[in-house]
């Protein structure tokens, strides 16, 4: 098993408790914390003490592993040796990929209410697509023109499937509440009838 996280669930209970089964009973598990830095708006300096997170293995008796999380390579081998090490029964593995986001957590968030642009400028540079497109090209294996070419195809595989999506009409209602459970409970039943009579009235006002 594979399971992902964020630097902020290691700060959860599930974390622990999970680390703590897991090599309690030798489960072949692959634990990958992605470490973007910052938990919503809250930085790893103020989600642990530890050095790294990758060092909290040692507390719990299974290996952890630091790599860098924008190294696409450097990512695969550490993932490919953790999975084998847990699928030949040794137990299993932490990995922490060190990484950024350079990005909002979410389109209400506001990153530079808790981080500068000068810290964004140190991590740019070290973005995987850039490294790996850097890569490509030194290889021969990419180029400008081939980068034109598959953008404009997937512009057009993209505007196929949303003209093929809007000429299929809407859903019926029911189809949102059904497929959930055997049948209706009682709670779904009732916002089904407010959104029918919402959708009632709605279409009275025209």
């Amino acid at each position: 098993m594979l399971c992902y996280f964020g630097d902020g669930g290691t700060s959860e209970g599930d974390f622990s408790e999970g680390l703590n089964w897991a090599a309690v009973f030798t489960c072949p598990c692959v634990f990958f914390c992605n470490n973007n830095q910052y938990a919503i708006s809250v930085p790893r300096e103020l989600q642990t003490k530890a050095a790294t997170i990758a060092q909290k293995a040692v507390g719990f008796g299974l290996p952890g592993i630091q790599v860098d999380g924008n190294d696409l390579f450097a990512v695969y081998r550490a993932t490919k040796e953790a999975v084998d090490y847990a699928r030949a029964g040794n137990g299993q593995v932490l990995i922490e990929a060190e990484t950024y986001r350079m990005g909002a957590h979410t389109t209400s968030d506001d990153p530079t209410k808790y981080r500068t642009s000068e810290e964004e400028k140190i991590w740019e540079p070290r973005d995987p697509l850039i490294r790996v497109k850097k890569y490509l090209h030194e290889k021969g294996l990419w180029s400008d023109a081939k980068e034109t070419a598959y953008e404009e195809e997937c512009a057009a595989k993209i505007d196929e499937v949303i003209s093929h999506v809007v000429g299929l009409g809407s859903n019926p209602i029911h189809e949102l509440f059904e497929n959930q459970y055997e049948s209706l409970t009682n709670s779904l039943e009732d916002q089904k009838a407010d959104l029918e009579a919402f959708l009632a009235w709605q279409s009275r006002r025209g």
